[in-house]
């Protein structure tokens, strides 16, 4: 059975981790003038909102279905993944790209550089910590599938997101200290600004990958290929199901949505076909825990040899 990440765990610790990069990024911009570092700060400070809005999202995603939300309030997930993307975009991509410019116009020196050599080899520390955390629960369901594709094909948008929050993090830290030991061995403040910039850019590619994603979850996806592949071969591997003719399932947050339609083997009594579609669908809940809602349409024999033959119908 493939397993879900624990997406909880892994905003946990990334929150934990930006918060405490965070501070500590704010503590050496002012001392150095980094704008480098000024935009890492800033970066880190939009991550920590980014994790909140994520840890709401699953809040809501967990109310009950009513009257109004029949399928569950299960998207809610997407909606703040996507704003989180937009942030991202705005707050940290945008905002890098401006301080950069700014900075290759008018270049400041660095002052005591130290600081922020010393705080962003601890922000790399936190956030390979971060990252470490983040990959545990991703590798619980992507089994051996590359990390691209895992991105692809994933349903988990609060876990996408982490995912590359925690890369574009850490990628920036490293352009930063990159870019403040250039600065410090060359002399030339220019090497800070550069290192500005490419942050920016490396915040607005993330965030664009991640809001194209989330904006197919959001539309409506089925859910992951491999998860639905194993609930064909579930359905028709069951004694009571001849030939499973669709399936079209629906990822809804946490939850999901599956129809099916199939020729039953036994046909001859309605109470028995019933019965037999009851019991394969209380199956395909327990082998599968995050189908919620099952919808079964069985096929008459007759009808689909008619189709078969080229008669009209269906």
């Amino acid at each position: 059975m493939t397993m879900a990440g624990n997406s909880s765990r892994a905003i946990l610790f990334a929150l934990g981790a930006n918060f405490a990069i965070a501070v500590a990024k704010g503590v050496a911009a002012y001392f150095t003038r980094s704008s480098a570092m000024l935009a890492e700060t800033v970066h880190s400070l939009a991550d920590c909102g980014n994790q909140l809005l994520l840890l709401l999202g699953l809040k809501q995603a967990r109310k009950p279905p009513s009257p109004e939300y029949p399928l569950g309030h299960g998207k809610a997930t997407y909606f703040w993944s996507f704003l989180v993307a937009v942030i991202l975009f705005s707050v940290g991509g945008m905002f890098s790209l401006y301080e950069g410019m700014h900075k290759l116009q008018a270049p400041e020196p660095l002052r005591q550089w130290w600081w922020a050599v010393g705080v962003l080899v601890f922000g790399i520390v936190a956030e390979g910590i971060s990252m470490r955390a983040c990959l545990q629960e991703v590798n619980k369901s992507r089994g051996d599938r590359s990390l691209w594709r895992w991105f692809r094909e994933s349903r988990q948008s609060e876990l996408v997101v982490i995912f590359g929050e925690d890369l574009a993090a850490l990628l920036g830290l490293c352009f930063a200290l990159i870019a403040v030991l250039a600065t410090v061995v060359t002399g030339n403040p220019v090497w800070d600004a550069v290192g500005t910039i490419a942050i920016g850019v490396l915040l607005v590619v993330v965030a664009v990958l991640v809001a194209i994603e989330v904006k197919a979850m959001l539309i409506g996806q089925s859910i992951d290929p491999r998860r639905q592949a194993e609930i064909r071969r579930f359905l028709e591997g069951r004694a009571e199901i001849g030939r499973v003719l669709n399936l079209i399932t629906l990822q809804l947050g946490p939850e999901a949505l599956v129809s099916v339609q199939a020729r039953m083997r036994e046909e001859g009594d309605a109470g028995a076909m019933l019965a037999d579609i009851t019991e394969v669908e209380r199956a395909l809940k327990a082998q599968f825990p995050e189908v919620r809602w099952s919808f079964f349409e069985p096929e008459s024999r007759k009808v689909l040899t008619a189709e078969e033959k080229g008669a009209p119908g269906l």
